[in-house]
C-alpha cells in the first residue's frame, strides 16, 4: 500500500519530480560537468536506452515533442497532402502537420475515451485519401480504438503516428503507446507525468524511422540527405529526463493508487477504462462540470479554433460535458 496524504496535498498543483531523486541528478550532472561534453554525449544515449527498456521500442531523444513530430511527418513526406487528425486535442497536433505542408482533415472522438472514432476515421480516411494519420491518446489511456485503427492504416497504407504526449506509463495487456502504428512522441513539457522540462521522445518499431529521427534532429549531418534542424536534447536535460524515466512505474502506480482509494467513489461518472488497460492519469476525467478542472481536455476543439466548417459532434459534446479532477503526484 502506498502512504498518502490527505487529499488537499494531492490536489495542490506540483511538478512531477520526485524530492528523493535529487542527490541523483547532482551525480549526473557532476557526470556531465566532468565529460565536458554539454550536449550529444552520454547521458542522452543512457536515456534512450532507458525509454527503450520501459517502451519496448527503439528511441530517439528530441529537444521537443514538436521535434519528433516533424521528424514522422517529413519520413512521411506529408508535404501537399492529407493528414488525418482527431479535433479534441491540443492545437500542436495539427499545427505540426500544418507546419509539415500538409492539409488538415479532422476526425470525431468518442464519446467514452475523448480519443479518435474509428468509425469517423474510416469515413474520412475513405474520402480523403490521407498519406498520414495522427491518433491521440488522450489523458494518459490508450486511446480504444488503436488496434482497429492502427489495422486500418496498415491495410491502406497510411502512415500512423501516435500523438502520445500524455501516455507516460500506459499500458493495455502489456503494450505500450508508441506500438501500434509506425511511429509514437511523446511530451516531457514541465506539467507532464514525467517531465525534463522541456523535451520529447520518440519511438518506432520502424529501423529507417528512427534513422531518419537521428538525422532529422541535427540538421540531417553527416551527409545532409534529411533535411532537418537543431531538435537535439542537452545533456542537463537527460540528466532530469533520466532521473524521471527511472521514477516512472513508482508514479503512476501511486496515482493510481491515490484515484482507486480516494477518487473513484466520490465521481461515479468518471472515464472507464476497458478491462487490461492502465492509465498514467495524466488527467483524472469525469463527465461532469466542476469549477476546479486542472486544463480541460479540450474546452475548445482545434477545428473551431482554426474556423474549420466540419460537423464533429462528439468533440463538441466533450469540451462541454467534462473535467479534469486534481491529482498530482505528491509523495511522502
Amino acid at each position: 500500500m502506498i502512504s498518502t496524504s490527505p487529499l488537499q496535498d494531492f490536489s495542490r498543483f506540483a511538478i512531477g519530480f520526485d524530492q528523493r531523486d535529487r542527490g541523483r541528478l547532482h551525480e549526473l550532472i557532476d557526470q556531465m560537468l566532468d565529460s565536458g561534453r554539454w550536449s550529444e554525449g552520454e547521458l542522452v544515449n543512457s536515456f534512450e536506452e532507458a525509454w527503450s527498456a520501459w517502451n519496448g521500442l527503439p528511441a530517439v531523444a528530441l529537444s521537443s515533442w514538436a521535434g519528433g513530430a516533424l521528424a514522422a511527418l517529413d519520413f512521411a513526406a506529408v508535404a501537399g497532402r492529407t493528414v488525418l487528425c482527431p479535433s479534441n486535442t491540443f492545437m500542436a497536433t495539427p499545427l505540426s502537420a500544418i507546419s509539415a505542408g500538409a492539409e488538415v482533415r479532422f476526425v470525431d472522438c468518442n464519446r467514452e475515451d475523448l480519443c479518435m472514432s474509428f468509425e469517423d476515421f474510416v469515413r474520412k480516411a475513405e474520402r480523403h485519401r490521407p498519406a498520414a494519420a495522427l491518433l491521440v491518446h488522450i489523458g494518459g489511456h490508450i486511446a480504444f480504438d488503436s488496434e482497429r485503427i492502427a489495422a486500418y492504416c496498415a491495410d491502406h497504407g497510411i502512415f500512423l503516428i501516435e500523438d502520445c504526449a500524455h501516455a507516460h506509463g500506459a499500458s493495455w495487456n502489456g503494450r505500450r503507446p508508441g506500438g501500434y502504428g509506425d511511429v509514437g512522441i511523446f511530451s516531457l513539457y514541465a506539467t507532464k507525468t514525467i517531465t525534463s522540462g522541456e523535451g520529447g521522445v520518440l519511438v518506432s518499431k520502424r529501423p529507417e524511422v528512427i534513422e531518419h529521427a537521428r538525422a532529422f534532429r541535427n540538421y540531417g549531418k553527416p551527409d545532409f540527405r534529411v533535411r532537418g534542424l537543431n531538435f537535439r536534447m542537452s545533456e542537463l536535460t537527460s540528466a532530469l529526463a533520466l532521473v524521471e524515466i527511472e521514477r516512472l512505474e513508482e508514479i503512476v502506480a501511486w496515482k493510481n493508487e491515490v484515484a482507486r482509494t480516494h477518487l473513484d467513489s466520490r465521481y461515479p461518472s468518471r472515464l472507464e477504462l476497458p478491462d487490461g488497460m492502465t492509465s498514467g492519469l495524466y488527467k483524472y476525467i469525469v463527465f461532469d462540470w466542476l469549477e476546479r478542472s486542472t486544463g480541460r481536455v479540450y474546452d475548445e476543439p482545434c477545428h473551431r479554433i482554426l474556423g474549420e466548417h466540419v460537423e464533429l459532434p462528439n468533440s463538441d459534446w466533450v469540451a462541454r460535458n467534462h473535467s479534469c479532477v486534481p491529482l498530482y503526484y505528491q509523495p511522502v
